[in-house]
């Protein structure tokens, strides 16, 4: 019989929580670049709105090509932007 190899690899948790979240630095970014959410939408072509989804951390899923011109405009890295925040360890 073989031996099992080892798997360094978690099997997720059953809820999304659990694994931690992502976090979207946005409405940082602006403060700190002294910039409207308008003069922001109309340098990235984008609506207000959807602005305002990333800004308050209301996405579900992120969008590449959203994150490249955000990244952009702001003259930033993509890990000054968003950030993964691991879960908390249960004791």
């Amino acid at each position: 019989m073989r031996a099992k190899k080892y798997n360094p690899l978690r099997k997720l948790p059953e809820t999304a929580e659990e694994y931690g979240e992502i976090k979207i630095h946005l409405s940082e970014l602006i403060e700190k670049r002294e910039v409207s959410l308008n003069q922001l939408s109309f340098r990235t072509e984008m609506q207000r709105s959807q602005l305002r989804s990333y800004r308050d951390n209301k996405i579900q899923r992120l969008d590449i090509d959203i994150l490249k011109r955000l990244c952009y405009v702001l003259d930033c890295d993509l890990t000054d932007l968003i950030e993964y925040i691991p879960p908390k360890k249960q004791d």
